[in-house]
This record gives C-alpha cells, sequence and structure tokens, in this order.
C-alpha cells in the first residue's frame, strides 16, 4: 500500500533539553534565541510543524528556565514562511474569549499557518503555587469542554451567547476572524477516558503519547467509534524522541548513554508533583522512555532503514503526523532530515502537506 507522505514536526525544547542534560555537552537552554534557531532551521530543512509546549514554571524545578509559549509562537510566526506553528494551552490559564482573539492574532501574523494545541495540565505546582488552583482530572476536562467550545465558536467568527458552569458570554464576537481558512487548527492531547471524548468532539487532531505499535493502534481503533461533531475526519499525531545511526548497535549503544545519565538526575521533585491521575506517566511507568510524552518508547530509535521503516508501520495503522524530539537537537535534527526522512518519502506518495487548510 501507498502511504501520503507524513508530515513530521519538532518538539521546541520549552524546558532546555528533552533528555538528560549532560549529553553531548548540551547545555540546559530555555531562550527564544535557541527556540528560534531551531524552528528557522527546521523548516528549512523541509519539517512542516512545530509544537511549543506550555508550563509558566519549568516542572524540572523552579530555579531552571522555561520558555514562554504563546509570546514565543507569536514571533516565530512572524519570522517564519511555511511551517505550521502550534502553541499548547491549558484552559485554567486563559479566559476563553481572551485565548481566543490572541490566537486570531498569532493567525493573522501567520498568514493561516497558526494551530493551538488543548492540553489538560498535569503539574500541580504550577497552579496550585499561583493561587488558581488545581481542580479535579475530570473536573479539569469539564471545565476545559466548556472553554473549547467558546474557543472554537469564537474563531470561526460567531456571535457567541453562552451559559455553562464555568463560562458566561453574552453576545461577543471577535475581529478578524482568519483571511486564509475557517479557523486556526485544533489539536487536542490526553488519552484518559474524557480526553478521547473531548478530542474526538472538538479537535481536528489527537495527539498520541510515544508507546509501542500496538498500544497506538488500540488507542486509535478507541477513538474512531467516539462521537464526532462534523464529518471531517479526526487525525492523529504522535509524540517520539528518535536516536538514529547508521546501524542499530549504534543507536543503541546511545540510547544505554542516555540511560546511564538519566540515572544521575533526580526526578522526585517531578514525579511527586503529577497528577496521579495523568494517563502519560502510568503509561510512562509501564514503558519507561528517555525524553517526554513517550519519547523512546515510540521505538524510533536504530538505523535509518529501522527508523523508516518503523515511521511507515505507524503510518499504516492512521498516523499522519510526527511529532519529534532530538538531543542534541540541531544536529540530531538535520541527521533525521538529511538521512531518515529521503527514506520515508521513497516510499510515498509525492503529496506532502505543508500545513492544514
Amino acid at each position: 500500500m501507498e502511504l501520503v507522505a507524513p508530515r513530521f514536526g519538532v518538539w521546541v525544547p520549552v524546558h532546555g533539553n528533552w533528555g538528560p542534560t549532560d549529553y553531548s555537552k548540551e547545555k540546559h537552554d530555555a531562550s527564544f534565541a535557541r527556540a528560534k534557531r531551531i524552528v528557522l532551521e527546521a523548516e528549512s530543512l523541509g519539517f512542516t510543524t512545530t509544537l511549543v509546549a506550555q508550563h509558566t514554571i519549568n516542572p524540572l524545578g523552579q530555579e531552571f528556565d522555561e520558555l514562554e509559549t504563546w509570546t514565543a509562537c507569536a514571533a516565530l510566526a512572524a519570522l517564519t514562511e511555511r511551517i505550521e506553528i502550534i502553541a499548547a494551552i491549558k484552559p485554567y490559564l486563559y479566559h476563553p474569549a481572551v485565548l481566543a482573539k490572541m490566537a486570531l492574532g498569532i493567525e493573522e501574523i501567520s498568514h493561516g499557518r497558526f494551530a493551538i494545541n488543548f492540553v489538560n495540565a498535569w503539574y500541580k505546582p504550577e497552579l496550585e503555587k499561583s493561587g488558581i488552583g488545581f481542580a479535579e482530572h475530570d473536573q479539569r476536562y469539564e471545565y476545559g469542554g466548556e472553554w473549547l467550545q467558546i474557543v472554537k465558536r469564537l474563531l470561526e467568527g460567531e456571535r457567541v451567547t453562552f451559559s455553562g458552569a464555568n463560562f458566561h458570554l453574552n453576545d461577543y464576537s471577535l475581529k478578524p476572524v482568519s483571511r486564509w481558512r475557517e479557523r486556526p487548527f485544533i489539536y487536542a492531547g490526553g488519552e484518559s477516558v474524557p480526553a478521547r471524548n473531548l478530542a474526538s468532539e472538538l479537535a481536528d487532531a489527537w495527539f498520541i503519547n510515544g508507546q509501542p505499535l500496538f498500544e497506538v493502534e488500540a488507542l486509535i481503533a478507541d477513538i474512531r467509534w467516539r462521537r464526532r461533531s462534523n464529518r471531517r475526519p479526526l487525525r492523529v499525531g504522535l509524540s517520539a524522541f528518535v536516536i538514529a545511526r547508521e546501524r542499530d548497535i549504534e543507536a543503541r549503544e546511545v540510547l544505554d548513554w542516555f540511560w546511564e545519565e538519566k540515572k544521575k538526575e533526580d526526578w522526585s521533585h517531578l514525579y511527586a508533583n503529577v497528577d496521579p491521575k495523568a494517563q502519560m506517566f502510568k503509561t510512562a511507568e509501564k514503558y519507561p522512555h528517555i525524553g517526554t510524552n513517550g519519547g523512546t518508547s515510540a521505538g524510533l530509535v536504530g538505523s535509518y532503514d529501522t527508523v523508516a521503516e518503523r515511521i511507515r508501520e505507524f503510518q499504516a495503522i492512521g498516523i499522519d503526523t510526527f511529532m519529534l524530539q532530538f538531543q542534541p537537537f540541531l544536529e540530531e535534527q538535520k541527521r533525521f532530515a538529511a538521512e531518515v526522512m529521503p527514506r520515508v518519502y521513497a516510499r510515498s506518495s509525492p503529496e506532502l502537506s505543508r500545513g492544514h487548510g
């Protein structure tokens, strides 16, 4: 079966790095200058999208820098020409009317290349210490469902009157709306039952955390039968940390090195402050990995041919977007673009998606 070429994207390292900080002497750097270098190079290399995760404080510790998502995305939108810019958003941090206005502003700056990624939050201190408060898991999804309904309608240019448990809007609308399409694209993350319901009902695409092929296949099968509010198929993306080398044994040696480095770091603060209902960390217990959001447990570790073949296997079960992490970032994203992407494209249809219409 011939597959349409997938979309490849990069996770901007908002925490500083995605793996142990000592590897290859790559220092902790969560600056905008670094994010700019990574995204501009990714665009030039042919990556089609980039995701900027959202935390107000660094989950590895408040003493570490953390890139601010929405100001960074506005700047990246102005500096780039083709790549899709995705900003993650936790609904408790912004009122939906304010957030929708911000999203439409970046849509204008980017000329129709902006998207939001709805996430429910799992790191308790950033909401608790700020005084916002960290509600129970399912309650956060009830709040988030109302929030996303409002944001989606405002992005589409509706005059919104809404009365719910959490929000009340009266004849509210925003201008200008997108000049390039119906509205900015909406991704959603999370694998709990409430997360799947929300993604199926309100999102355009669903991000799955990296994990073995059979687990991803079961997740996709599950969400396909859930209620969908429009006729467009729900697209599916996968997160992964890539280690690609000429030979499988070389990639395994690098992975082993990462594990040794990870043992030197103290992760107790992070795990002590995680929502115990967060599915991502339940999956992490089952499939330990390097990187975040499933990382190396997606299996994109091996020779260039091995990694390309694993990508094609994920494509065959419904993954069309791969959101990737690397370390050292610039060096490894160049390697992936030079060695893995051509191998994937050689077996794919020439129709390469550059964004969303």
